[in-house]
C-alpha cells in the first residue's frame, strides 16, 4: 500500500477503495512540538484499543466519525477526509499551557468548559487563533465552525459521562475533524490518552501522556490502566 502521510503517532495509507484509507498506529512518543521523542512500548496497541473504545461509544451515542472498522491491533479501516488545520481543544479543568498562559493553579475547575483552536502547523509552533482567524485563512466557513462546536460540545458531554463512570476525570483533550466527499463534518483522528488529560478521579493520578512529558515514568502502565477501566466498562 502507498502511504499518504506520516504523522507524528501514526501512518496513513491508501487503499483499494479510493473513499477509504487505512490508518496505523505507532509506538512514537513526541511532545513539546517534536522537541522531545521516544517510543512507549505498545502505545500503538493500546490507543488503537481505547480510540476504538471511545469511537465505538460515541457513534453509538449519534456522533458520526471516520472509522469504519479496527483491523487488529495496530490498524484502522477509515473513511477518507479532508482533514480540517485545526486542532479543537477542550478544557473543562485548567492544566498544562492553560494554567501556565493564565496563571491559574493546575487543577482548578472551569467554571464552564474551554472552547479552543489551534492552526495545524508545524513550522509555527500550532499557533492558537478564533473563529474570525479560521475563516479569514479560508480554513473552514462560519458553517463548519458552528457545527464544529456544536459536535464538540456533544462529545464532551459524552466523554465526561463515561470516563466518570471508570473514576476518571476528563481534565482537557483535543480532537480532529475532517470532511467527507459530500462536505459532512465529522470526528477523525483518535482519541486516546495521548490526546485527553485523563486524572484519577480520587487520587488525582495521571493516566495519560504527562507522564511523558514530564519524566514521571510508567507510562505505559497508565495507559494499560486507561485500556483495563474502559474495557470493563464496555463489557
Amino acid at each position: 500500500m502507498k502511504l499518504l502521510y506520516e504523522g507524528k503517532a501514526k501512518q496513513i495509507y491508501e487503499t483499494e477503495n479510493p473513499n477509504e484509507i487505512l490508518m496505523h498506529y505507532k509506538d512514537d512518543a513526541t511532545a513539546f512540538n517534536g522537541l522531545k521523542k521516544d517510543q512507549i512500548h505498545n502505545k500503538g496497541i493500546l490507543n488503537n484499543k481505547i480510540s476504538t473504545m471511545i469511537f465505538g461509544y460515541l457513534k453509538d451515542n449519534g456522533i458520526e466519525t471516520h472509522l469504519i472498522k479496527t483491523l487488529n491491533e495496530r490498524d484502522q479501516l477509515c473513511r477518507k477526509v479532508e482533514i480540517l488545520p485545526l486542532e479543537v481543544i477542550v478544557r473543562n479543568v485548567f492544566a498544562g499551557s492553560a494554567s501556565k498562559r493564565l496563571g491559574i493553579e493546575e487543577g482548578v475547575p472551569c467554571k464552564e468548559p474551554i472552547f479552543e483552536i489551534c492552526y495545524k502547523c508545524d513550522e509555527l509552533n500550532d499557533p492558537l487563533i478564533n473563529d474570525t482567524h479560521a475563516i479569514a485563512m479560508g480554513i473552514a466557513t462560519r458553517e463548519e465552525l458552528n457545527r464544529v462546536w456544536e459536535l464538540t460540545a456533544q462529545i464532551n458531554q459524552l466523554l465526561i459521562k463515561l470516563f466518570d463512570s471508570v473514576g476518571v476525570r476528563l481534565i482537557d483533550f483535543k480532537i480532529e475533524f475532517g470532511k467527507d466527499a459530500d462536505g459532512n463534518i465529522m470526528l477523525a483522528d483518535e482519541i486516546s490518552p495521548d490526546s485527553c488529560r485523563l486524572w484519577d478521579k480520587d487520587t488525582n493520578e495521571k493516566l495519560d501522556k504527562d507522564r511523558f512529558r514530564r519524566e514521571m515514568g510508567n507510562v505505559e502502565e497508565a495507559y494499560i490502566e486507561i485500556c483495563k477501566r474502559l474495557t470493563k466498562e464496555e463489557a
